[in-house]
This record gives C-alpha cells, sequence and structure tokens, in this order.
C-alpha cells in the first residue's frame, strides 16, 4: 500500500472531527453549536471531500464563512493545570521538549532521502509526487509519539490541548489554505494581468528602479492581503516581474525570484492573515494582545522591504 497525502488529509479530519466533537458537547461553551459545528464542516472537506461534487464542497466553505463572519467561532474556557503545575512539568521535562519539535524536520528528511528506496512487491511505500509533504505528515506522527513519551502523557490530552489550540486561534486557523487556494484563483482568474494594467496605467514604469520598487511592494503588500508569499508570487510576477523587469529591462529573472519571494516574506511579518506565523505565537505564547507579535516583527518587516528594494535593483541588472 502507497501511503498518499490523501491518508494524512483523512488523518487532519479525523483530529478536526474529535474537536469539533469535543467544542458541541462542552456545555459550558458560549457557542458550541455554531463553532463546533464550523469544525466539523471543516472536518467534511478533508475527509470526504473526494467524493463530494465540486459545487457542495464550494457551499460548505460558503457556510464556514458565514458561520466565521457572524460570530459564530469563539473560544471556550480551557481547562488548563494551575500555575504551580506548569511550573513543575516545565522544571521536570527541560530541554527535553525540544525532542518532539525536533523530530519533526528530522524526520521528514530522512523520509524524504530514504524514499526512492522505500518499496513493497515493486510499488513505492511512499506517493512519489508528494514525498516531503508525506514526510512531514510522518514527522508529526512521530513528533506526538515522542510528545507523550517525554511528558508521560496521553494522546488523549494532546487532543485537549489542540482543541485549546484552535480555540485560541478561532477561524484564523482555516485561513493557510483558503489563502493557499485564493492564490490560484487569482492567477487563473488573470489577476496578474489586471495588475499590470491598473500599475501602468497610474504608474510611470518607464524609470527602472521605480519598476522595482513597485514589484517589491506589491509582493508585500499582496502577500499582506493573501497571507501567502506563494499565493501573491504569481500574480506580481505576471503582471511586473516578467513583462517589465526581464522582457523590458532585460534583468536576470532568477536574482528577481529570489529577492521578490524574499519581499514577499516581509509582508508575511505583518499581516494576521499569515496566521501560522504570527497568530499562533500568539496562541501559544498566551500573549494577551493577539497581534504583539505583528507589532515587534513589523519595524524588521519595512527595513528588510527597503534592502530589498536596494538589492534588486542593484543585482538584477548586472
Amino acid at each position: 500500500m502507497t501511503l498518499l497525502l490523501t491518508h494524512l488529509f483523512w488523518l487532519v479530519g479525523v483530529v478536526l472531527l474529535v474537536v469539533g466533537g469535543m467544542i458541541l458537547t462542552d456545555k459550558s461553551h458560549p457557542r458550541r453549536l455554531s463553532a463546533g459545528g464550523f469544525w466539523i464542516l471543516y472536518a467534511l472537506v478533508f475527509l470526504i471531500g473526494d467524493w463530494l461534487p465540486v459545487q457542495v464542497v464550494g457551499a460548505l466553505v460558503i457556510v464556514m464563512a458565514l458561520i466565521a463572519g457572524f460570530g459564530g467561532v469563539t473560544g471556550g474556557k480551557s481547562d488548563m493545570p494551575s500555575d504551580e503545575v506548569r511550573r513543575a512539568n516545565a522544571k521536570r521535562i527541560g530541554n527535553k521538549l525540544f525532542v518532539p519539535a525536533l523530530t519533526i524536520p528530522f524526520v521528514t528528511v530522512v523520509v524524504t532521502l530514504a524514499a526512492s528506496h522505500l518499496s513493497a512487491g515493486g510499488k513505492p511505500l511512499i506517493d512519489p509526487k508528494n514525498v516531503t509533504l508525506v514526510g512531514f505528515g510522518i514527522g508529526c506522527v512521530v513528533a506526538l509519539a515522542a510528545a507523550c513519551y517525554v511528558t508521560r502523557d496521553s494522546v488523549g490530552q494532546s487532543m485537549k490541548e489542540t482543541r485549546r489550540l484552535i480555540d485560541a486561534l478561532s477561524w484564523a486557523a482555516v485561513l493557510p489554505q483558503m489563502l493557499g487556494m485564493l492564490g490560484l484563483v487569482f492567477s487563473d482568474a488573470g489577476v496578474g494581468k489586471a495588475v499590470a494594467h491598473v500599475t501602468t496605467a497610474y504608474i510611470s514604469l518607464d524609470y527602472r528602479f521605480v519598476a522595482v520598487a513597485v514589484y517589491c511592494i506589491g509582493m508585500a503588500l499582496f502577500t499582506m492581503v493573501m497571507g501567502n508569499g506563494f499565493a501573491a508570487f504569481p500574480v506580481m510576477t505576471g503582471g511586473i516581474g516578467v513583462p517589465i523587469l526581464v522582457n523590458v529591462f532585460h534583468g536576470n529573472p532568477a536574482v528577481m525570484v529570489a529577492i521578490g519571494m524574499f519581499s514577499g516574506y516581509c509582508g508575511t511579518l505583518m499581516t494576521p492573515m499569515a496566521a501560522n506565523f504570527n497568530m499562533v505565537p500568539a496562541a501559544l505564547l498566551e500573549l494577551p494582545d493577539r497581534n504583539a507579535v505583528i507589532k515587534a516583527q513589523a519595524p524588521t518587516g519595512v527595513l528588510l522591504l527597503i534592502v530589498n528594494i536596494v538589492l534588486l535593483n542593484f543585482l538584477m541588472f548586472r
């Protein structure tokens, strides 16, 4: 049997289904029906999305958006251990707590490198098309086992912590997948051409530095809107990068791609839409200000964006 990315989607679906059930049965939760239903709908997309008509999946996404838009996805009261117990556990575990976190990249690399040698009956054990992603999923499962061993706790407790984290993140936990799809929609809809038309109509791109600045700033802004530099890349590169910087000013496309993506990452530092980078740490650290991470990173993001503009203008046309 070949381990496919679909199998990991099923695993994610099961986790979300359990979390949704926990919220749904929590009578102390202020919005248990809507919040639990939201995560159960999301679980169905992972579990049976391949067998549902695309129209049905789209309808589920719209229902999820309506639930979130009307404030139906709120957090409940988390059953946290006392501060004394948490301090005692932290002292007992110490730096061994890093073992599960480091297990994920280690296992991912090992699986990726060994995948071509793993087969049974002439069939690969791991899907060759998604080796790294499948390896990442395996790493997460192994890391869960390592975490249970290190903390001397159970998988059930990990589900409680998953529910607590999802409650803290709320609907923002869905953003990475939604925004990744948004990038494909933008690309197929010709947003890149629209961006090129708007910029050339209202901004003079006859000056090379201006074109470079528009490209870098556009990468950062689109990343802030979509929360994903990979989603912003085809829009700005198709609209400004290739037709202007490469075809008109004859710049080096390799340099453009590298620094352009880095400019997008500057936007990642400054947006709540990049939930996995900026909202998850705030939730994990239990910061009172959910935007504290963004506020700390914003000056660095702006400074790096300025540096990227200068570097791209200097290195791309050498």
